[in-house]
């Protein structure tokens, strides 16, 4: 599989597109404005528990108090067990035994605030580099659940344990001699070798021990630690050795990324590159019209089907349509084939789309058994190369597939979009007949409230050509009852569902 990673970058804007074989999978953007706070460690101050949400609101500087549920403040005794780094299962004291009102909390963003929603914070810190993340308040070593293959999970579980000094064959370093820290192996890690961890064992202690002293002299609302920007976080997250390029169009963002690349992966440095093109790297490959395609509810596939994508505040629905594919065998065949494609192109569309949260994909009804579990088997394999952590349970008697997807930011449409003015985020605006309607009644209520000679309505064109024509009649009967004269007049700048009653 062929796959690059294209970095454009603006003053005001980053943006890294992640390709696999000529086909866009990741879109992230970063504006110099509104930079993301996941991973970001603050000194915070408790304004408000709140026992009945088991849950406290943080000062930590941002616009809106951020959130912190009591199951993600770290227990003085209490250790993080299993290879995922969460937290144990016990259940967590009551919110009042763990913070109080003012109270001093050095905490970190896990969820950036999301519409109406603060950022959602925890105390159980945790730091990654290339290929681990550091729990300083855990003394877990795990491996992610994304390496598979047991023999290599055994080897890098192994490898950790000795270069931190839990075997007696481990030489003793000023690391390993250190305090024992919690530690989870990163996908990225997978066939690395013992060299590569005690690398990154190293630099996540130095970094610990700097974050400990901002720590002591911080002041509340102050940030302690900022993850790095999008450009090195991408080579961070997303540089492996099946990226073939990685393609830079700016050369001051250039040297910091060969900086970083020759410090943490030299093996890998040769294949970032300058890209000195004229035309824009986004358009040479592409990548602004697939943005724009995301930014649409429909998805055309390529049997002539389509998916629509809708996304709300509760969760995103994908509808999966046969358009004007009819197969060349029975329906049964069509619908299996092409919810199949559908499957390939959802698990695309979430990637593209960074859609979280809870997500329901309705399939065409299918009455085959093995191919419903065929279609299941296909949209699992295609969310396989996600790097969000993904959950998909079985196909329902209806045909829908419910599944949830780690949401940390905000959508790319909720990012690059805003809601229309026209309907405030509805999706539709009301008919020129509805307004027609509502004006009619705005008029009487005006008329019972105000004295006045005459009215005037300003209105959208198509309101007012409509009332002209169709409804000249209740217009006359209407100025007959309310004894006055109304006159129309179209304003070329108001929106359909936009109007105004003049009383003159």
């Amino acid at each position: 599989m062929s796959e690059e990673i294209l970095i454009n970058v603006t003053p005001r804007e980053t943006r890294v597109a992640l390709v696999e074989n000529g086909m866009l999978q990741e879109v992230h953007v970063e504006r110099a404005s509104r930079r993301g706070y996941v991973g970001n460690i603050y000194k915070g101050k408790v304004s408000r528990v709140m026992p009945g949400m088991q849950a406290a609101f943080v000062e930590i500087g941002l616009d809106r108090a951020a959130f912190l549920h009591a199951s993600d403040i770290v227990r003085p005794h209490a250790t993080l067990t299993g290879e995922n780094g969460e937290a144990a299962a016990a259940p967590a004291p009551p919110i009042t035994e763990l913070v109080r009102d003012g109270q001093d909390i050095v905490v970190q963003v896990v969820k950036d605030p999301i519409g109406t929603k603060g950022a959602r914070l925890t105390t159980h810190l945790s730091i990654p580099s290339r290929y681990l993340v550091l729990l300083p308040y855990s003394k877990v070593l795990g491996v992610s659940v994304r390496i598979e293959d047991e023999v290599e999970r055994q080897r890098l579980k192994d490898l950790l344990a000795a270069t931190i000094g839990l075997e007696p064959a481990a030489p003793a370093t000023a690391t390993t001699l250190a305090p024992r820290l919690g530690y989870i192996v990163r996908t990225n890690a997978e066939g690395q070798s013992r060299e590569a961890l005690a690398e990154d064992i190293d630099y996540l202690g130095k970094l610990w021990a700097n974050i400990q002293e901002q720590m002591a002299r911080a002041r509340v609302g102050e940030r302690i630690y900022e993850d790095l920007s999008l450009p090195l976080r991408a080579l961070r997250d997303l540089m492996r050795p099946s990226i073939e390029k990685v393609r830079i169009d700016s050369r001051e963002t250039l040297e910091r990324a060969q900086r970083f690349v020759s410090q943490f992966m030299p093996e890998l440095a040769e294949r970032v590159e300058h890209y000195p093109g004229e035309r824009p790297i986004f358009d040479l490959y592409g990548v602004e019209d697939e943005i724009q395609n995301a930014l649409k509810k429909d998805v055309p596939l390529k049997s002539g089907g389509y998916l629509i994508v809708d996304q709300t505040e509760a969760m995103t629905t994908i509808d999966v349509n046969t358009g004007g594919f009819l197969g060349s065998r029975n329906l049964e065949e069509t619908v299996f084939r092409t919810n199949l494609e559908a499957a390939q192109a959802a698990a695309r569309q979430l990637r593209l789309r960074n859609l979280g949260g809870i997500i329901i994909i309705d399939f065409i009804d299918m009455t085959d058994e093995e191919h419903q579990r065929q279609v299941l088997r296909q949209l699992q394999k295609s969310m396989a190369r996600d790097h969000a952590k993904a959950t998909v349970y079985d196909m329902s008697p209806l045909g829908l597939v419910e599944m949830t997807r780690k949401r940390t930011t905000e959508s790319l449409e909720r990012q690059l979009c805003e809601p229309c003015p026209a309907c405030s985020g509805r999706g539709s605006v009301k008919t020129a007949e509805t307004i027609t309607y509502e004006i009619f009644r705005e008029i009487t209520r005006a008329v019972r409230q105000f004295e006045a000679q005459q009215l005037l309505v300003l209105a959208a064109p198509r309101v007012v050509n409509r009332i002209l024509e169709e409804e000249s009649v209740a217009v006359a009967e209407l100025e007959e009852f309310i004894g006055k004269t109304i006159r129309f007049q179209p304003e070329e700048h108001y929106s359909q569902e936009q109007y105004d009653v003049v009383l003159l």
